[in-house]
């Protein structure tokens, strides 16, 4: 939620990361900064993964990945713990690959 005032009325919008992950950039930019920044948080990235899946389509992202919708929903929701196999699934459905490098 994002509070805005204006001319003295305060306004509450809701905000949604998935109207932000319009280009192939703006979502690798935005799952490499939770790897970066948080990654020991795997429910945080694999729910990032799901708000990517969410700005492409999660059926479709299921059915590219293989999987069904439901079990995608699961597996990338708060409480959701994928395998790898599904997170590697699911990335290259939604185009991106991932990238290790020395600490």
């Amino acid at each position: 939620m994002i509070t805005r005032v204006e001319s003295g009325k305060t306004e509450t919008l809701t905000y949604d990361i998935v109207d932000q992950l319009r280009t192939p950039d703006e979502i690798a930019a935005y799952l490499d900064a939770w790897f970066s920044d948080a990654p020991e948080d795997v429910a945080g990235i694999a729910r990032a993964l799901g708000d990517v899946a969410r700005a492409k389509g999660m059926a479709k992202v299921a059915r590219e990945a293989g999987l069904s919708r439901e079990s995608l929903y699961r597996s990338l929701s708060q409480d959701g713990n994928p395998s790898l196999a599904t997170f590697l699934k699911v990335a290259k459905a939604l185009g991106v690959r991932l990238h290790v490098e020395p600490v």
